[in-house]
């Protein structure tokens, strides 16, 4: 097992990328990869970059100090509902609060955005996603996207606090 990172949660800082910025794709070839060795092939579910720009949808990248630590976006899912996707940790950065402050941080964008909930999707093989998905407020939800129905997958939601 890999060294855990002493960073100070407290120097984490999150900026939205364009899903083309070369940070985000060294992150997601980084998550493609986790997803090989967890299910022994790369997440065949299909992304179109600009479903990740505003006025629907955004992806955020979290900093400890300078380096990128996490990632993940949201794109519409419906009227009502922001779809979060590709949600990762660097893995020597795990297990220090980075996952819980960017899924915080894209709950919150997807609020102003005007969502009134959130849903995703993941993995048996990903039980750290699903304690985190849980112990944030999301339930399990009916498959959605391209993994719907299949036995691996999980899908979950959670209604969004409005201000006001």
């Amino acid at each position: 097992m890999p060294a855990r990172a002493q960073s100070d949660p407290g120097e984490f800082t999150v900026r939205a990328l364009a899903y083309g910025d070369a940070v985000v794709r060294a992150l997601e070839a980084e998550l493609q990869q986790e997803y090989a060795e967890r299910y022994g092939g790369v997440d065949e579910s299909p992304v179109d970059p600009s479903q990740f720009a505003p006025p629907h949808g955004v992806f955020l990248v979290g900093f400890a100090a300078a380096e990128p630590v996490a990632s993940g976006g949201f794109c519409r899912h419906d009227d009502e509902a922001a779809e979060i996707k590709r949600m990762y940790v660097v893995e020597d950065h795990r297990g220090i609060g980075y996952a819980r402050r960017l899924l915080a941080a894209l709950e919150a964008r997807a609020a102003e955005a005007g969502y009134l909930r959130v849903v995703l999707e993941t993995g048996l093989h990903q039980p750290e996603a699903m304690a985190l998905y849980e112990s944030s407020g999301y339930g399990p939800i009916p498959g959605l996207g391209s993994y719907a129905g299949r036995p691996l997958a999980r899908s979950f939601g959670k209604e969004l606090l409005r201000a006001g």
